[in-house]
């Protein structure tokens, strides 16, 4: 089949070529898979979407990261940055653009829009769920994503497809590959990461710990209870190489003071590992507890936006997953099993049979 196209949104340019790059790889192919698409803004904010190849008859991926907030355009006369909420809304135009005239289209949105606001509570709104059936009735097929927050989303659209993966083995991959590992203990940062810390700890065949948040529930900041106290449930740090697993850093207040609580119980090396590094109050704080030796590297992907300058950061690692996507888009064209490309265990056994683990 020759109909496959990728139209890459400018958020999300640079991984639309090496996706592109490796799918000619892949398939043993020397073509140009990218669909050319032009998006504008009005000076007063509004914005446009046009595509500018045939989309007739195309089995069509469409790629977002609705995180880059390093896009920006003038309004009113200043320097806007995109926030996810005009992201999302550029992402419907593209598929109101090209409805009526694809075969098929794969919205493949690495971070999930709204994702951590999943589920109601009282009198506020279900936005994830909102978004995705809005996706739905503007003829979306098909939704790929990685990492959701709260997989059970899916529930708010059961008849359409919704695939999400987890780039678990291509991290534990670089990780295993790159660092000199010994005694390793996989910890959750709070009781919501459990089940992603109990995944990699079985992929690694280790034991697994968790801290509890406690919080002070009359107040609020930041549209949240502050922490009072971390508490440590689960075996001894001494002496271990701990990986610290959660699905997305925002600001990193509460990642940073686990890893210095960890390092000052004995912890031989620290290690971070999150999807999706957001950094929303920056970086500088991260530059101190490296400097304070509470932790030894950040281990992230690829697949939402990080500025080149933080990527020069010693203690940060981009994983890239370009591939991954690669393979997802190839296997759902050639209409293949995706079942493999969930299970990366063998390769995982293999890196820890060489290095002894």
């Amino acid at each position: 089949m020759n109909n496959m196209k990728i139209i890459a949104l400018d958020n999300i340019k640079e991984i639309g070529k090496e996706v592109n790059a490796k799918l000619n790889k892949l398939r043993n192919t020397n073509k140009n898979y990218m669909l050319n698409i032009t998006s504008s803004r009005f000076s007063n904010g509004e914005g446009k979407v046009k595509i500018e190849d045939s989309v007739r008859e195309k089995d069509i991926y469409l790629l977002a990261d609705v995180g880059n907030y390093g896009i920006t355009y003038n309004m009113h006369g200043f320097t806007h940055h995109m926030a996810p909420d005009e992201h999302f809304q550029d992402i419907k135009r593209t598929i109101s653009a090209i409805s009526g005239y694809k075969e098929k289209i794969t919205l493949i949105m690495p971070l999930l829009y709204q994702s951590r606001q999943h589920k109601r509570k009282g009198r506020e709104s279900a936005d994830c769920a909102i978004a995705l059936q809005e996706l739905q009735n503007l003829g979306v097929d098909h939704i790929i994503t990685f990492d959701a927050h709260d997989p059970t989303i899916s529930n708010a659209i059961p008849n359409l497809p919704f695939e999400n993966f987890y780039p678990t083995n291509t991290i534990l991959e670089d990780l295993l590959t790159k660092e000199d590992l010994e005694d390793i203990l996989v910890i959750s940062p709070d009781m919501g990461a459990t089940e992603r810390a109990r995944y990699f700890a079985e992929m690694l065949d280790t034991n697994v710990g968790v801290f509890y948040k406690r919080r002070d529930l009359t107040k609020v900041v930041n549209g949240k209870n502050p922490i009072i106290e971390h508490t440590y449930m689960g075996p001894s740090v001494e002496g271990k190489d701990i990986l610290i697993v959660d699905d997305m850093i925002a600001s990193g207040t509460s990642m940073l003071e686990v890893g210095e609580r960890l390092k000052k119980e004995g912890a031989r090396k620290v290690y971070f590992i999150a999807t999706f590094s957001l950094f929303t109050e920056g970086i500088e704080e991260f530059d101190k507890a490296y400097q304070n030796n509470y932790f030894d590297k950040l281990y992230t992907t690829n697949l939402s936006y990080i500025p080149e300058e933080y990527k020069e950061k010693d203690w940060l690692y981009t994983v890239n997953c370009s591939e991954s996507i690669a393979k997802i888009i190839n296997a759902l064209h050639e209409k293949e099993s995706l079942k493999p490309l969930f299970n990366g265990k063998e390769k995982i056994l293999t890196l820890r049979k060489e290095k002894n683990l």
